[in-house]
């Protein structure tokens, strides 16, 4: 509900500028992990019948740097699913002289994570010439506006307890593996928010709209982005 319609018209004036009539609609969401964020986008995605991309984005790059997929390929951004959380508790694996060689030969002098960074950047700028979508992390929102490309960001979030409580039950863990692993993924996604943006990750004056999941629930979270989504243009 709107309790004061002078700020919310100033707000809807704010947002008519930023997008132009030829802008797609897009809409970053960045989240901690157990908060419901790749479900909410998913839903969200859904119900506007538009694009939803979060590995798809990962393995078009992969196959653009026609890298093999193997286990030593990953991308340190993204969160593992159940299959793989064996790869998130173990210690990262050293790399010899030739291997850096080899990569350094392969990306043209960039190291593997920065070859995926700006491959996945160019992506997703392109795809934003094309079509309506949500882009699950990968500093969409930045690289965006790097781009000056219109988009809608939204943090999503939930408490510290809820989260290591999700990721018990989705997961299997225990409430010490859960608090372990929830802790590592998070930091780990920080420094690698924080390394190509040079940004807070989850500070909100970095987005549009911060959520608590929490707080609403899955179901209606993506019904409170809906509502605000829908007064944007291009709706």
């Amino acid at each position: 509900d709107i309790l004061d319609a002078k700020a919310a018209g100033l707000n809807a004036l704010q947002f008519k500028a930023r997008f132009g009539k030829d802008n797609h609609r897009i809409i970053c969401i960045s989240r901690t992990y157990g908060c419901g964020g790749n479900e909410i986008g998913f839903m969200l995605a859904d119900k506007l019948k538009i694009n939803y991309y979060d590995a798809e984005i990962f393995s078009a790059v992969l196959k653009r740097l026609q890298a093999e997929q193997d286990e030593r390929i990953k991308d340190s951004s993204a969160y593992p699913d159940k299959a793989n959380l064996e790869v998130a508790f173990a210690a990262p694996k050293r790399m010899t002289l030739r291997d850096h060689a080899r990569q350094f030969s392969r990306y043209h002098g960039l190291s593997k994570r920065d070859a995926v960074f700006f491959n996945q950047s160019d992506l997703i700028c392109d795809m934003a010439k094309h079509e309506d979508f949500i882009v699950m992390g990968r500093c969409a929102d930045v690289v965006l506006t790097n781009h000056h490309i219109p988009h809608i960001s939204i943090f999503i979030t939930a408490s510290f307890d809820q989260s290591v409580r999700r990721m018990m039950e989705i997961n299997s863990l225990n409430y010490k593996q859960a608090e372990h692993l929830l802790k590592k993924l998070d930091k780990r996604h920080e420094r690698y928010y924080h390394a190509y943006t040079g940004k807070k990750w989850g500070d909100a004056v970095n987005y549009d709209l911060c959520i608590d999941s929490a707080s609403y629930g899955i179901k209606e979270s993506v019904e409170l982005i809906e509502r605000m989504i829908n007064k944007y243009p291009n709706s």
